[in-house]
């Protein structure tokens, strides 16, 4: 018996076209509140970046070492009290409502007990600092544009892998016009007190080849 078979239709793919992603939520800094409030999630685990809520990275004992060779230098040379490690800071009112960093540290014009119910405003930082591992092309990236839209004078990233610091200054337009990469072997001072001088060396007090890339 012939077996009949369903005609074939012809048809052309339509013209291609740009990939679209779904919808993304961006956060703001009062639902995070809000979220913390329920019990929901640990906002510990988390860093509010325009909008998006970053992972924080894990405290390493590379990074450790590193935060804490860097909070000694600060405390000797700006004094413990205009420090603040790992708390938020107030970022340009544009950023404001979608973004609540939490550098590794910044110095201050005032002390810290003038901000007991609100963070420092980023006019008030003198220095801001990130340890940076994994995050290092975030850090460089996204959170320099951030931190040079509030017109933060002055940002170091110190590069664990690559026992750098990389020192970014003077912001206009929204980035840093002046970026420049201190390596081991070299000093640097900060704008807001010349005189005190930072060897590279003295932030990462182990040998290179005794971190591994999983614990950065």
């Amino acid at each position: 018996m012939p077996v009949a078979f369903a005609p074939v239709v012809e048809f052309s793919l339509p013209p291609q076209s740009p990939l679209i992603y779904p919808p993304r939520k961006r956060w703001t800094r009062a639902e995070c509140d809000s979220l913390e409030a329920t019990g929901i999630w640990n906002r510990d685990r988390f860093e509010l970046i325009e909008g998006e809520l970053i992972t924080k990275m894990p405290k390493s004992p590379p990074r450790m070492v590193v935060f804490m060779a860097l909070f000694k230098w600060l405390t000797d040379s700006f004094g413990m009290q205009v420090l603040n490690p790992g708390a938020p800071i107030e970022m340009a009112p544009e950023d404001n409502l979608t973004s609540e960093p939490e550098p590794a540290n910044a110095v201050l014009t005032r002390p810290g007990t003038d901000y007991l119910t609100t963070p420092p405003p980023a006019s008030d930082v003198r220095l801001l600092l990130e340890v940076s591992g994994a995050t290092l092309a975030f850090d460089l990236g996204p959170k320099a544009r951030l931190y040079a839209r509030a017109a933060i004078p002055e940002y170091w990233v110190a590069d664990i892998k690559g026992r750098r610091i990389i020192v970014h200054r003077y912001p206009q337009g929204g980035v840093y016009s002046s970026v420049t990469v201190y390596a081991e072997g070299e000093t640097v001072s900060p704008l807001a007190l010349p005189t005190a001088s930072l060897p590279v060396a003295t932030a990462f007090p182990f040998p290179a080849d005794q971190v591994p890339a999983a614990d950065l």
